[in-house]
C-alpha cells in the first residue's frame, strides 16, 4: 500500500504545515519548550502512519496508528495551551482545530480497517 496517497496520511501533512505556518509567530523563548513539542507530535503522525504501512501485518499497522492518533491527541491538547498562551488566536486555533477533527476521523476510521483484517 503506498501510503503517500492515502487520504489518511495527506491530511496529517496538511495538519504539520498548519502547525509550522502557526507556530513560527510563538516566542522565541518556547523554541525549546512548546514549539519544539508541538513540533515533534505533528511530525510523529504522519511518520507514524507511513512506519505503520511499511509493517508486515496489520497488527503491527494498527499499533503504529495508535501510536499516530496518540500524537494527535497530544498535538490537540498542546494547540488549547497555545491558545490560552495567547499564543494563537482563535481563529487560527479554530482553522486548526478543524483539521484535527478531520485525521481523528481519517485515522480512526484507517484503524478500523484494519481490525477487521485481524
Amino acid at each position: 500500500m503506498e501510503y503517500s496517497k492515502l487520504e489518511v496520511w495527506v491530511e496529517a501533512r496538511k495538519l504539520v504545515n498548519l502547525l509550522y505556518d502557526s507556530s513560527k509567530l510563538f516566542p522565541k523563548e518556547e523554541l525549546f519548550g512548546l514549539t519544539n513539542q508541538m513540533r515533534r507530535a505533528a511530525i510523529s503522525i504522519p511518520s507514524n502512519i507511513a512506519e505503520g504501512c511499511g509493517r508486515q501485518t496489520s497488527k503491527e499497522t494498527i499499533h503504529f496508528l495508535h501510536i499516530s492518533r496518540g500524537s494527535l491527541y497530544e498535538l490537540e491538547t498542546q494547540f488549547y495551551l497555545a491558545l490560552d498562551q495567547k499564543y494563537i488566536d482563535a481563529n487560527t486555533f479554530d482553522i486548526v482545530l478543524t483539521q484535527i477533527q478531520t485525521c481523528k476521523k481519517l485515522l480512526n476510521g484507517f484503524i478500523n480497517y484494519y481490525k477487521k483484517l485481524i
